[in-house]
């Protein structure tokens, strides 16, 4: 019997001077896991006159990861913080009840083309802290754990498995893990997943269950544990996931919450200027009409 749930396929969604693939949500499977939005950004060339320049926005219940794979992204947030997001590194910003932040090609880059990769990432959090105090962490690559078996390097950029931690702390029992084949490899990886499991495929080519499959897009199991597949020389996957949560997720805009109530406070908050501003950036991004999946629950 196949454990592929379901094939997602990287789909074209306009972010403002750029066109990102959107892989979550899907109209099948709003989450997997925790996760419950994931973008995969470029590869771009960013020159004149087309910088990224995300003026300050709002986010509510969950905690943003981004990770990049070329280029760099300036990062200001309403906390204070003003970091330069740079290849191998997480940039893990949890909103809680309120935060506001920016995302800038940094002033040194705007005088040199160059190419801009990575995947942006919203992770739910649990109910009881939808609403927990604001906070930032920005690990650097050399501080994630990783290691090589046959031939196959894995490097954890999130959560636990097999007896690794990452130092990113999030708040649910989940993973992402980035795998990359030098040779041909079978990975069997289903003894320590756990929960809801995906597997997006960045570079190259995967087998499984004799179908192939390429990049951009995302395998979904039905069970983690039988997680088990071939990857081709040259690949590049992540597998994400874990435990999901007993209670439906709602999203508007950049808001996310376990019900409607909080969703509209929050557009409110966002229309009246009354979330945190960002030291050093006065921008300000309108808030879109409400989305018409606003109440769309996720899939159990």
């Amino acid at each position: 019997m196949s454990n592929i749930a379901i094939v997602i396929e990287e789909r074209a969604a306009d972010i403002g001077n750029f066109l990102v693939g959107r892989l979550l949500p899907f109209r099948q499977k709003r989450m997997v896991g925790p996760f419950i939005f994931i973008d995969h950004m470029g590869p771009d060339n960013i020159a004149e006159p087309r910088f990224m320049d995300i003026a300050p926005h709002p986010h509510i219940g969950l905690s943003t990861l981004t990770y990049l794979f070329e280029g760099s992204i300036m990062h200001r947030d309403s906390l204070g913080n003003a970091v330069e997001i740079k290849p191998g590194a997480v940039n893990w910003m949890t909103a809680g009840k309120g935060v506001t932040h920016s995302e800038r090609t940094p002033e040194q880059l705007r005088s040199t083309p160059h190419d801009l990769h990575g995947l942006q990432i919203w992770v739910a959090l649990p109910k009881e802290l939808e609403k927990m105090e604001p906070n930032f962490v920005h690990i650097e690559e050399p501080q994630l754990p990783h290691w090589t078996e046959d031939g196959v390097s894995y490097r954890l950029i999130a959560g636990e498995i097999k007896n690794h931690r990452s130092e990113v702390p999030v708040y649910s029992p989940l993973y992402l893990i980035e795998i990359k084949a030098e040779q041909d490899a079978t990975i069997k990886l289903g003894d320590h997943l756990y929960g809801e499991s995906g597997l997006y495929i960045l570079h190259g080519t995967v087998h499984a269950e004799g179908q192939e499959f390429g990049p951009k897009q995302i395998l979904v199991a039905k069970d983690a544990k039988l997680c088990e597949f071939e990857m081709k020389a040259g690949t590049s996957v992540y597998i994400f996931g874990g435990e999901p949560f007993p209670e439906q997720r709602y999203i508007d805009w950049n808001f996310v919450a376990s019900d409607i109530e909080t969703l509209k406070i929050a557009r409110e908050k966002w229309e009246n200027h009354e979330f945190p501003k960002v030291p050093g950036d006065d921008g300000y991004i309108p808030i879109p009409p409400v989305n018409p999946t606003l109440g769309q629950k996720k899939n159990q």
